[in-house]
């Protein structure tokens, strides 16, 4: 079945960004002029996603701001999709139960999530080049972090290696150094099943008192697998102030006129 339809978790705090997240959503930080969410939502778009889901919650009207602006100006925009919806979660109750409240809206159907976090240069769509490879296992981008940051991570536990893609016969979220099975990490990019979804309604809350969406896809290695995606490009964490200004930084030294001005400041 062809994957058609894209969550966004955008329901979080961002306690990482306080003060500024108290008034505007860490999704809409900006990298130059365009929010997180622009730039993910133009990563699905090229994946030939046609339904955009995000998850969101009280404080978050901006996004819902952005957005009916982008579909009202959908020729300076280039908008092809089909549609938009919101769905409200309550409170942050980690990745698993975001994902779970839109549940309604995906009838069962094989979905991708994206984390607007998670900004990530590559040289097509990383989320389309996981559709491209989906066969039904549920699927996760993944990278090579050092040991020393694997406690940040959902952790795969190798069983073999194909090219791009790993096979995984275990999953822990956020391991300690000595616990970690591998530093091969999974980062904001996601290709599940539909049955993910009976696995989180009954899933207990984990790591942080939350539910955890590590936790269902391991839940369901046995019958569905766990295949880690390789992506090509570069991968920023936005959620932190480091990340977020080594991708502006990125960006604006790929730019000419942008580049002008970090080359002044380093010659001051």
């Amino acid at each position: 079945m062809r994957v058609r339809k894209v969550v966004f978790p955008v329901g979080g705090l961002g306690t990482r960004f306080f003060p500024i997240t108290r008034a505007i959503p860490k999704e809409m930080l900006g990298i130059i002029d365009k929010p997180l969410i622009h730039y993910a939502f133009e990563e699905a778009m090229a994946a030939g996603i046609e339904e955009f889901i995000l998850v969101t919650r009280h404080g978050k009207d901006s996004i819902e701001d952005y957005f009916d602006y982008m579909f009202s100006h959908s020729d300076y925009f280039n908008i092809k999709v089909g549609s938009i919806c919101y769905v409200r979660q309550n409170e942050p109750k980690g990745l698993g139960h975001a994902v779970l409240c839109a549940k309604n809206l995906i009838n069962n159907e094989p979905f991708a999530v994206m984390s607007a976090d998670d900004f990530i240069l590559h040289p097509e769509s990383c989320i389309g080049e996981m559709i491209k490879r989906y066969n039904g296992s549920n699927m996760v981008a993944t990278m090579s972090v050092n040991r020393n940051e694997v406690n940040k991570y959902g952790i795969l536990d190798i069983e073999k290696e194909e090219d791009d893609l790993v096979y995984a016969k275990s999953v822990v979220e956020k391991p300690s150094v000595d616990e970690a099975p591998s530093t091969q990490a999974i980062v904001g990019r996601y290709v599940l099943s539909g049955e993910i979804f009976e696995v989180l309604q009954n899933l207990a809350p984990g790591v942080g008192g939350e539910i955890q969406l590590t936790d269902a896809l391991l839940e369901m290695i046995p019958t569905c697998g766990l295949v880690g995606f390789k992506f090509k490009g570069q991968r920023f964490d936005c959620g932190s102030k480091k990340g977020l200004l080594d991708a502006i930084l990125h960006v604006a030294s790929n730019d000419d006129n942008l580049k002008q001005v970090i080359d002044r400041f380093y010659e001051r």
